[in-house]
């Protein structure tokens, strides 16, 4: 698994319910950021009122792992190939960037900002950003293994040691560690 489970937003009954609950999390966090302040003499504007784009570190337990790195403030970085990103249409992010994590049940736990990108080839990417990942032992050595093998089911035939990685830093601006918000 890489670092992020790069899909589509959801549609349908059970994307609207995660669409609920990323909303209600965005209303508790946005405050966090600055936002929310003057809405009461201004109206709030879609910067402030939409929220950030919601993602996980998959579905698994693996991806709860991966939160909870996040949450208490070992995981500071992750990593996409860029061909995933352009699978699903999505861009590379931009310093400055929001966006909420849900755990792998699709709760909303975490919203970062990122605060670092860089794009680099597979082969390129340093110990000091495996380190930053805080995946399996931290090792440059286990962060290309375990990212390889991943984006060679991913990406199959696409997948070289020189493909671009997008290397990025981020901070916790608003972590829960409690029940999410509840939704009326």
């Amino acid at each position: 698994m890489t670092d992020q489970q790069v899909e589509p937003p959801e549609h349908g009954a059970e994307g609207a319910v995660e669409d609920e609950r990323v909303a209600a999390f965005w209303q508790a966090a946005r405050g966090h950021v600055g936002f929310g302040k003057l809405d009461s003499v201004l109206g709030g504007t879609a910067e402030d009122v939409v929220p950030p784009p919601s993602w996980s570190y998959g579905d698994d337990a693996e991806a709860d792992e991966l939160l909870a790195r996040v949450l208490d403030g070992r995981k500071t970085a992750t990593a996409l190939a860029v061909a995933e990103l352009e699978q699903v249409g999505l861009e590379i992010p931009r310093v400055g960037d929001l966006s909420i994590v849900v755990d792998g049940e699709g709760s909303p736990r975490a919203l970062l900002r990122t605060t670092e990108v860089e794009v680099v080839p597979f082969d390129q990417v340093g110990a000091e950003h495996a380190a930053a990942e805080a995946e399996d032992d931290g090792s440059l050595e286990s962060w290309r293994t375990h990212h390889e093998e991943s984006w060679r089911r991913v990406l199959g035939e696409g997948f070289s040691t020189t493909i671009d990685v997008m290397l990025e830093r981020f901070e916790l601006i608003y972590p829960t560690t409690g029940p999410t918000p509840a939704v009326d």
